[in-house]
């Protein structure tokens, strides 16, 4: 069995603090045949957003607000059960747990600023729509 690949990085020099990850295992539903009856294989990540001191104010502020349907007391759980092996969904897991921080923590998007439509590019395109009405009103074969 290999190790964890290192400290997963949420964004920038921020990643997630190993002692703060709280994991349990249990019997998976998913793929492994009689083996599921057998092993732990399925994965479950606890991490409490609301005490930990490893993300900066304004990300856990702006995480605890995004995720507030997901929280129960403050703890985000994640769960992972696709593979067979128990290391393997912990790195699923743990991938998972990042992404989700990591989108839950990014700043908000700029606000668009409403720019108005040139004149004459709106003249053009009412005239190319008259123009194709004019096209297929010609197609059919009316004879008045």
């Amino acid at each position: 069995m290999g190790v964890m690949s290192g400290p997963y990085v949420i964004r920038g020099s921020v990643s997630l603090p190993e002692a703060e990850l709280m994991w349990r295992f249990s019997r998976s539903s998913g793929p492994g045949g009689q083996h599921v009856n057998t092993s732990d294989s399925q994965v479950e990540l606890r991490f409490d957003l609301a005490a930990t001191e490893a993300l900066p104010q304004v990300w856990k502020e702006r995480a605890l607000q995004r995720l507030e349907n997901r929280l129960v007391g403050g703890v985000v759980v994640v769960r992972a059960s696709e593979h067979r092996s128990q290391w393997r969904n912990r790195e699923t897991a743990l991938v998972r747990l990042a992404s989700l921080l990591a989108e839950a923590t990014a700043p908000p998007p700029k606000q668009r600023r409403r720019t108005k439509i040139p004149r004459g590019i709106n003249e053009r395109r009412l005239r190319e729509k008259k123009q194709r009405g004019e096209t297929k009103r010609g197609r059919s074969g009316r004879d008045w």
